[in-house]
């Protein structure tokens, strides 16, 4: 009878082995689907979470688009369209804008076309040198509206709304900002320095060429005239490029006078400053985009790097001649006074490096640029009319008898007969040159209202 009882015992424990053990496959199972749905969770949660990303992100790019296209329909067709109606409100007009170059292409082509015909001997040079502008007053008016891309610019040609603008009292016109060829061409000089900047460089500019100070320069330009001369002696019954050997005086003297040095030395600022010219000149009614690059922008990027390197060591040379103990110092020229002012204590009136190369791009361009256009224009009119040679020459010889003129000569302000070209021409120069001006504020500016964030340009003409 004991046998059957541990028989009932054992098959006891097997059935609760066997029990035991499909509880725990159960809870394996169990748990193995806990983590498989959990996992599907995941990857839902994971998937949509992916998906809302994405789709923030699409909306996102999306609205920036629409915003950018909205924006750059306003600055290159609605504004123009809507500054346009507002100045014909006023009885301004002007050549239609026209997407996206504005007027340029058209300035181009009459540039162009005025360029390829033969000059006449006349004083009427606007319809050569500046046509479309000649050709939209004609048409327009005096006072009309131009576009350069989607910029709009205000021509004014009568006198009292030009002197309204040059005189500036309330600072209302800044200097249109340069950027690009030009930028690189004048820098950050003189010419297009603005508030306190100009203001030191005006005075360190005023300085150098000061009433006492030019009567200094006045045998460093005869010997520069002289040397021109005795050139001029082996090209009797030849015929002479005048332009050029003016630019090449005009060269001289500025290296002469403002840099301590001569053209010869000089010479390779002058040439590459020619070649940025040219480089200018050619885009200068070209609508540029900021993105595009083209031959001509490498181009000038190497030329005014070499320009760079070429005045940071004249530079160098006058540092060197302050600290093997020169008499001189720095020098009392302009390049002079530029170095001595770069170590100024007062922060207020110290330059940086690059101003100084800004200025000397300025000057050596601006110095002998302008003189060489005014020489070369007078000695076009005096070979025109010959009997202001004669009263000028005549006049000449009596006052220095054949000698050059000297530092403490008072007879060079008695040279009334040679003066007369030289005012007219100036006054008459003055009124083909451009000059242009950003309006500041929001007024009525010269009796005409705008309205819009970007101004228009003022331009004399």
């Amino acid at each position: 009878m004991v046998t059957p009882r541990r028989r009932n015992l054992s098959n006891k424990s097997s059935f609760t082995s066997y029990s035991f053990s499909v509880y725990v496959n159960q809870l394996e199972k169990g748990k193995k689907k806990i983590i498989h749905e959990r996992n599907l969770l995941s990857k839902g949660c994971i998937h949509m979470i992916n998906t809302m990303v994405t789709n923030l992100l699409f909306i996102s790019v999306a609205v920036l688009l629409l915003l950018s296209l909205v924006r750059f329909l306003r600055r290159v067709w609605w504004g123009p369209v809507r500054m346009e109606k507002m100045m014909e409100a006023q009885g301004v007009r002007g050549p239609r804008y026209k997407f996206p170059h504005g007027n340029a292409k058209e300035a181009e082509a009459m540039v162009k076309e005025a360029r390829s015909r033969p000059m006449e001997l006349s004083h009427t040079i606007a319809p050569r040198v500046e046509p479309y502008l000649h050709a939209w007053v004609k048409e327009h008016g005096r006072n009309f509206l131009k576009w350069h891309g989607p910029l709009p610019e205000l021509v004014i040609s009568e006198p009292e709304l030009i002197k309204e603008v040059l005189c500036n009292r309330e600072g209302a016109y800044i200097k249109k900002p340069v950027s690009g060829f030009l930028k690189k061409l004048l820098g950050d000089g003189l010419v297009t320095a603005e508030g306190k900047k100009w203001v030191r460089q005006r005075k360190l500019a005023n300085h150098a060429f000061h009433a006492e100070n030019l009567k200094v320069m006045i045998p460093a330009v005869v010997i520069s005239v002289e040397d021109l001369l005795k050139k001029w002696v082996e090209y009797e019954n030849k015929e002479v490029d005048l332009f050029q050997e003016f630019r090449v005086l005009s060269s001289d003297v500025i290296s002469r006078t403002a840099f301590g040095s001569s053209y010869v030395q000089g010479k390779d600022i002058f040439t590459k400053l020619g070649d940025l010219v040219r480089i200018t000149s050619r885009n200068a009614e070209t609508v540029r985009f900021p993105f595009m690059r083209n031959n001509d922008d490498k181009e000038a990027d190497k030329i005014e790097k070499e320009i760079r390197d070429t005045i940071i060591k004249l530079i160098m040379k006058r540092r060197e001649s302050k600290q093997i103990g020169c008499p001189d110092g720095y020098g009392s020229d302009l390049l002079g006074l530029l170095v001595k002012a770069n170590y100024e204590k007062e922060r207020d009136e110290r330059i940086t490096l690059e101003d100084i190369i800004d200025e000397c791009k300025t000057f050596y361009f601006a110095g002998h640029e302008t003189t060489t256009g005014l020489l070369t224009w007078t000695s076009l009119l005096l070979a025109i009319n010959t009997d202001w040679q004669e009263k000028a020459r005549k006049e000449a010889t009596e006052l220095f008898g054949g000698r050059p003129p000297t530092c403490d000569d008072t007879n060079i302000t008695r040279l009334k007969t040679v003066s007369k070209p030289k005012a007219f021409l100036l006054n008459f120069w003055g009124r083909l040159h451009e000059s242009y001006s950003h309006v500041q504020f929001t007024a009525t500016i010269l009796n005409y209202k705008f309205y819009t964030s970007k101004w228009p340009y003022i331009t004399g003409s």
